[in-house]
């Protein structure tokens, strides 16, 4: 079964493909597609709206078995103005490069004190055709608390800039000084496969 990842970060894509394997469908993203890709306005509530948004138009656009992540990122302790939620990249009307973002979050938590309890709210939305769709924010697909740290790591990896400020909130190692199966990328991924094996188990009947 091929089933369409709706993003072109291929960061997501390396981490989506061993969930594939696990459950053995083929995973291609939008990258893979040679048609022009519908523009979209994420303008959903939270990640959940954000996710179903995004899925519905790729569905349209290319007919085929698609879903979409959306995630949305939380400070504790700060108001609502200055919580990202959803526009996570996108800050005063402008969508930052990787490198704008870090300076960007870096220097707000410099102006908190040098560390901020952050976390990940996340959501998938799946449409294996026009009558059958699944869709979660449960918080097994959700990070837990880690710190956003105003000084960055020399280690950056493009499509996902915010690691490099990224702090384990049990053990203060930076997420690129720990072992893959100590991070939380690894829950999350536990989540999404069980998302999804038991998505398809409905669709395989």
């Amino acid at each position: 079964m091929k089933i369409l990842y709706g993003t072109t970060n291929q960061a997501k894509l390396r981490i989506m493909k061993s969930v594939a394997d696990i459950l053995a469908f083929e995973l291609i993203g939008l990258t893979d597609i040679n048609s022009p890709l519908p523009i979209i306005d994420e303008c959903g509530k939270d990640p959940l709206e954000n996710a179903q948004i995004k899925a519905q138009a790729y569905y349209k656009a290319f007919s085929i078995p698609v879903f979409s992540c959306d995630s949305g990122l939380y400070f504790d302790g700060l108001p609502d103005e200055l919580q990202p939620m959803t526009h996570i990249r996108r800050v005063n009307g402008k969508t930052l490069s990787d490198e704008e973002m870090i300076e960007h979050y870096a220097g707000l938590s410099k102006a908190h004190g040098g560390q901020l309890v952050a976390r990940y709210k996340n959501a998938v939305y799946f449409i294996f055709d026009e009558n059958t769709v699944f869709y979660s924010m449960d918080e097994s697909l959700s990070c837990a608390p880690f710190i956003l740290s105003s000084v960055p790591h020399k280690k950056k990896v493009s499509g996902f800039p915010l690691d490099s400020l990224s702090i384990d909130i049990n053990t203060g190692n930076y997420y690129y000084d720990m072992d893959a199966s100590e991070t939380d990328n690894l829950a999350v991924i536990k989540g999404l496969t069980a998302f999804f094996k038991n998505a398809l188990s409905k669709v395989n009947g």
